[in-house]
């Protein structure tokens, strides 16, 4: 049962609650290992990807136990150990965890991890940087080991912006002899969040939410519990879904204070939104649309895992309009599918120009990554007759259950 069956034409009613972050979770998880104790992580969304990043906590010589989203993590038993293959080659956020490891340890060695099929994303950058601190670093054909005595603080002008650079930075900074500068660090809400849980266990670091982070070592941090923000991508991806279908729903403890740029162009492009305290009202009927071109970039511009989702948006809307794409670039994967369900979407470049028919048709289409997947799912809300979506496990990456989250909100889905 990989696959999802939607039945469309209901507009959407009623609420549901916006789950843990996935992209806070794993680098938040994989902090964990540079502390001598027990951490207890809430709101940890129950999905694939965080599966295998625990997997690969308990590989190490950590004692995991999770009780709903609740997950404690002991790192007293942590050793050096190889990692599974199967777990690193599915996921690229386990190269978060060398940073964290040679902090800790001293010494990793890991196969090239995978997981990514949007874009090239090359570690070439993560081990550069890491040789700056002091790491000795051997690279084979399929793996690599990297060694260092301590780290030692360096000063950091990065030649782009990159959330996962910034991250491995940050984790290795920590826990390093001297200051380390980062430069241009990356913004973005999950930056926050894993400097947050840092700073809740010792970690001094100045700048958070910054171009410019500022960490200075320190010895040893000290066991905490921390809560995971809600998921800004999976409730802008419900927003869409409402938008698609029509109907006004509730997203419960959806982030507002991150989703800026989304709310702004989901208004612009016809979506009434109302900011509450404890969520997000939106009104999915059309109402004047004044902006149907969005580009990429990264926070706090449009999120680029929101891309997907916003062409599907466009895609069942009687308008025009064009997604430029400035982050990866193979995010546009999702547009053949889309063309299967009656879509009339061509790519030039890094630029996709959709022309809305106002009109979906029902169709078997497959994920082939995890927001291109949970997009093609609410395209099919908004299909005339009956649509099925393979490879479900592409959008278990990401989603806790999209399935009852859509089924909440009045959708007509089942697994198929």
């Amino acid at each position: 049962m990989d696959a999802i069956r939607i039945y469309g034409g209901n507009c959407l009613k009623g609420q549901t609650t916006i789950q843990g972050s996935k992209n806070a979770s794993l680098p938040i998880l994989a902090a964990t290992l540079l502390i001598n104790g027990v951490c207890e992580i809430d709101n940890c969304p129950e999905i694939s990807d965080v599966y295998h990043m625990l997997r690969l906590l308990t590989s190490l010589g950590c004692r995991v136990e999770r009780k709903g989203t609740c997950v404690r993590v002991n790192t007293c038993g942590l050793s050096v150990c190889d990692m599974p293959s199967d777990s690193v080659g599915v996921m690229r956020s386990s190269i978060m965890l060398l940073g964290a490891l040679l902090a800790r340890t001293g010494r990793v060695c890991m196969e090239y991890p995978g997981g990514c099929v949007i874009g090239a994303r090359p570690i070439d950058l993560h081990l550069q940087s890491l040789r700056k601190m002091g790491v000795v670093i051997e690279e084979r054909e399929a793996e690599f080991c990297a060694e260092v005595s301590r780290l030692k603080g360096a000063v950091f002008r990065l030649p782009l912006v990159s959330v996962g650079v910034t991250e491995n930075l940050v984790l290795a900074a920590v826990l390093a002899e001297g200051t380390t500068v980062i430069e241009p660090a990356a913004k973005e809400p999950e930056i926050q969040a894993l400097c947050g849980f840092l700073q809740k266990a010792g970690a001094r670091i100045e700048g958070s939410g910054t171009q410019r982070l500022v960490i200075h070592g320190v010895r040893t941090l000290k066991p905490v519990r921390y809560r995971v923000p809600a998921d800004r991508i999976v409730a802008g991806t419900y927003l869409c879904a409402c938008m698609c279908a029509g109907g006004r729903i509730f997203l419960k403890d959806a982030p507002v204070c991150h989703m800026e740029s989304v709310l702004s162009h989901a208004t612009r492009m016809g979506a009434a939104v109302v900011c509450e305290p404890d969520g997000i009202v939106v009104d999915g009927k059309e109402h004047e649309c004044t902006c149907n071109r969005l580009t990429t970039g990264c926070y706090p511009m449009f999120p680029t895992d929101m891309q997907s989702p916003v062409m599907a948006v466009m895609a069942a809307s009687a308008q025009r309009g064009c997604i430029e794409e400035t982050v990866f670039e193979n995010r546009f994967r999702i547009v053949a599918e889309l063309n299967k369900m009656g879509a009339n979407i061509m790519v030039r470049g890094n630029t996709a120009y959709i022309n809305g028919s106002g009109r979906l048709c029902g169709a078997i289409v497959q994920a082939q990554e995890l927001r291109g997947g949970a997009a093609l799912v609410i395209a099919a809300l908004a299909a005339e007759g009956t649509s099925i979506v393979t490879n479900r496990h592409y959008i278990d990456r990401g989603y806790e259950d999209i399935v009852l989250n859509l089924r909440e909100l009045g959708a007509d889905v089942e697994l198929a």
